[in-house]
């Protein structure tokens, strides 16, 4: 885009990209854990990866976590399968910011992750941040970590969402709470699959 663009301009450009192009998800059956995002970012559905913004700490707290055995690259997220993990959205569509969501767009969305889910037989489904969770629980005492219910038979895990804008949590706090699922789902992991 040229220098003189306008930011509206250029957010109507991503989001035409976007909608042409769609992020894929990755997905098999029988995962140990799942990530839910909250939704795609413009620019990810734009690179065609996700998490593909450079602030974005997702890949590295993966890593650092335990989850990969070295740094993955947005690109490589399909490697993702060779360890168990898998990578979904809360709801598919594609903003800015996932500010613009309201509660209505993750209960809308609720049903075909929750089919989704059902289907696929991961152990776990890891929410990244409490918004979607939340909404689709109909429950505001959410606290970091494994939750007392099940969704569409996966244990529940909310992680603190790895955005950069997430000043919230630093990156060792943020692979913390993150190596508490994967020690969890190593220990509860059964060896049959």
């Amino acid at each position: 885009m040229h220098d003189d663009t306008s930011p509206e301009q250029a957010d109507a450009a991503l989001e035409s990209a976007a909608s042409a192009g769609g992020l894929a998800e990755i997905l098999a059956p029988h995962l140990s854990v799942i990530f839910c995002g909250l939704n795609p970012a413009l620019t990810a559905q734009r690179d065609g990866h996700n998490f593909s913004n450079r602030s974005n700490r997702f890949w590295r707290v993966l890593h650092l976590a335990g989850f990969t055995p070295r740094l993955l690259r947005a690109e490589e997220e399909r490697e993702m399968l060779d360890y168990g993990l898998g990578l979904t959205s809360a709801v598919s569509r594609a903003t800015k910011s996932a500010s613009e969501l309201k509660k209505s767009d993750y209960l809308a969305a609720a049903p075909v992750l929750e089919e989704k889910i059902r289907r696929l037989t991961p152990d776990n489904l890891a929410f990244l941040g409490k918004a979607a969770y939340a909404a689709i629980s109909l429950r505001t005492d959410i606290e970091w970590g494994r939750q007392p219910e099940a969704f569409a038979g996966a244990s529940i895990w909310v992680l603190p969402n790895p955005s950069g804008l997430n000043r919230a949590f630093d990156l060792a706090k943020l692979t913390e709470h993150y190596r508490a699922l994967k020690l969890a789902a190593d220990r509860d992991r059964n060896p049959i699959r």
